[in-house]
């Protein structure tokens, strides 16, 4: 290809020389699990994203397993999902012993749609929990999906593994939210250079149940193991260099932005649609997907001039081999069935330069 999907080395050549110094000054001190990078970071994470407080861990699919393991849900309980998402949603919930119900999206954003959660919720027999997906980098609509989880006491989960950083009216999704999820896999907005992960809460109880659980369930008493936990912690490492990469952070968002914009603008006169930002809300762009008709031959063109592209999603999670014997919402999933014919996403990254987006600009528009 010309040049990168999501060009990771044009970002370490920012930060190069603080990365190598932040991950020095931890193997001088030697404190490689639980250092005090560790904490660092999650009191610097919990301040950009508005207070509250953050347990970090091992992944992003361990940060959706912590919460419902503190809230004990198990076998028997129903918990809704997007199946327009990375299997680990679902997987996340399975997981558990729960069963995964699958939710359509609204046909704009690709977010969770609230009419066809509250459809799925009726017909289910112990609902426990929501868990909305913040896709491509944008908020879901939480202040609808809140209201629906009052009404039926249902615990809220935002899986923000592609949208860290996204705002609502200037509100982080933890505002709505009882706990946030994040993935810090390297693609990620803010990714780091391995596997990594965090929650975020504002209730201090469940926070001290997250860190216990994220240490095998460990005690208060030395030697004690109060709960049955996992191995899930974020390593010193990671956390500093994903302390570098949250310094800048909020420039590369609004990179981001500026980038997007440009791609609306050259697109959406020729394309069947670019991306709809919901009312109010800061995307952090992880992908920049769009609707193209006989998307699969303009792929394929796209390839063929050495222009790099993806499929989100090709096969939604409930049409996967693992998952295809759970529960859907009683609309079928209409959007979800007509947006993985159809949608593509393009280069984007903070460091895209305009000659390549201009590069891919032009090769689409001789494609459609």
């Amino acid at each position: 290809m010309k040049f990168p999907f999501i060009d990771l080395q044009a970002q370490r050549s920012v930060i190069s020389e603080r990365v190598e110094a932040a991950l020095k000054r931890v193997m001088e001190h030697g404190q490689y699990i639980l250092g005090p990078e560790v904490t660092q970071f999650e009191e610097q994470l919990a301040e950009f994203e508005g207070g509250g407080h953050v347990v970090s861990c091992a992944n992003g699919t361990d940060a959706l397993i912590l919460p419902m393991m503190a809230w004990g849900i198990g076998t028997g309980d129903v918990v809704f999902c997007p199946s327009w998402t990375y299997a680990a949603t679902a997987e996340a919930i399975a997981l558990m012993g729960a069963t995964p119900c699958f939710v359509d999206v609204d046909p704009e954003t690709y977010n969770i749609c609230p009419k066809s959660l509250r459809a799925a919720i009726g017909e289910s027999s112990n609902p426990k929990a929501i868990i909305a997906v913040d896709i491509f980098g944008q908020p879901a609509d939480y202040p609808s999906i809140r209201k629906i989880a009052d009404e039926f006491e249902l615990k809220l989960i935002a899986d923000s593994a592609q949208g860290l950083g996204c705002r609502l009216n200037g509100n982080a999704p933890l505002k709505w939210a009882d706990v946030v999820t994040s993935s810090f896999f390297p693609a990620k907005p803010l990714g780091c250079y391995g596997d990594g992960g965090a929650v975020l809460t504002r209730d201090e109880e469940l926070k001290d149940k997250l860190l216990s659980l994220r240490f095998h369930g460990r005690g208060e008493r030395a030697g004690d193991h109060a709960l049955i936990g996992l191995n899930s912690r974020l390593d010193t490492l990671q956390a500093a260099i994903l302390l570098e990469k949250l310094n800048i952070f909020e420039e590369e968002i609004e990179a981001r932005n500026r980038i997007a914009e440009r791609y609306t603008q050259a697109l959406k006169s020729n394309i069947l649609r670019t991306p709809k930002v919901i009312e109010g809300g800061l995307s952090t762009w992880a992908q920049y997907a769009i609707e193209v008709p006989n998307r699969d031959v303009v792929m394929a063109g796209m390839r063929a001039a050495e222009i790099p592209v993806a499929a989100y999603y090709p096969l939604p999670t409930h049409m996967q081999t693992a998952y295809k014997d759970f529960p859907v919402s009683p609309d079928g999933l209409p959007n979800t069935m007509a947006a993985k014919d159809a949608i593509m996403a393009l280069p984007m990254h903070a460091y895209l330069k305009p000659e390549d987006q201009d590069a891919v600009i032009e090769t689409l528009l001789g494609l459609v």
